[in-house]
């Protein structure tokens, strides 16, 4: 019979707790998003570039590691960096998507559904990107508006949360799977007529195995290396 209480008692608090979140919801402040998007997209661009910069780097590494015969070296050298490039890409075609929807933001205190996946997508991105200042503000505005539940559930990536596989891909702190590498292998091999045999190659190779693959000297171009010491732009440094 206790049980039953305290089981009662649980539910008349959670169900308060959310009319109390719905009532206390905040109205959407259209100019204060309006301008945090923009601010969001020329951050974007920042952060983009200084991936794409390093994934420039990165590509170059692999196309002499390739030409070295060091293919499996160069699968190993593929990094993130092009994953965090395609996700920034995502944020911001989410973005100007609800830019665009401004008015049903405005309207309605529950989510629409198809404005769900890049509200939710945006709200699990500004948890995993710390270094994304005007995101967090977004994330805020979105908690405010359709409420805490709402938000835990994206960025716990709860059930029926909305959030874009993709994006979680892309934003996983795990490298990407070895299939995707190949692909990404295969294609930059195709782009400088150089022929694979990636066949023997496994992702459970033995530890030991990869790390005597990694630690083998590799001969570089100089400039590249000279290149990697030059200070990026102050735009890009901030």
């Amino acid at each position: 019979m206790g049980c039953l209480r305290s089981t009662a008692a649980n539910y008349r608090v959670q169900n308060m707790g959310k009319k109390l979140d719905a009532l206390f919801r905040r109205k959407f402040n259209t100019s204060k998003f309006n301008s945090l998007a923009k601010l969001a997209i020329s951050r974007i661009a920042i952060l983009k570039n200084r991936k794409q910069v390093r994934v420039s780097f990165a590509k170059s590494d692999v196309i002499q590691l390739l030409n070295l015969g060091y293919q499996e070296r160069a699968l190993l050298r593929l990094s993130k960096d092009q994953s965090m490039a395609d996700a920034f890409d995502m944020m911001e075609d989410y973005i100007h998507f609800l830019v665009d929807r401004v008015v049903q933001l405005q309207k309605n205190k529950e989510c629409p559904n198809e404005l769900k996946e890049a509200i939710s997508s945006l709200i699990f991105a500004s948890s995993r990107c710390g270094e994304f200042p005007e995101l967090q503000e977004i994330h805020g505005i979105f908690t405010s508006r359709f409420g805490k539940e709402f938000a835990a559930r994206a960025v716990e990536l709860g059930s029926n949360c909305g959030v874009n596989s993709y994006i979680i891909q892309n934003l996983s702190e795990r490298q990407p799977s070895l299939k995707s590498r190949k692909k990404l292998l295969k294609g930059i091999a195709n782009e400088n007529g150089i022929i694979l045999n990636l066949e023997n190659f496994h992702v459970d190779q033995p530890k030991q195995q990869q790390q005597q693959n990694e630690s083998k000297p590799v001969k570089l171009d100089v400039t590249e290396y000279q290149a990697r010491t030059h200070v990026l732009p102050e735009e890009l440094s901030g």
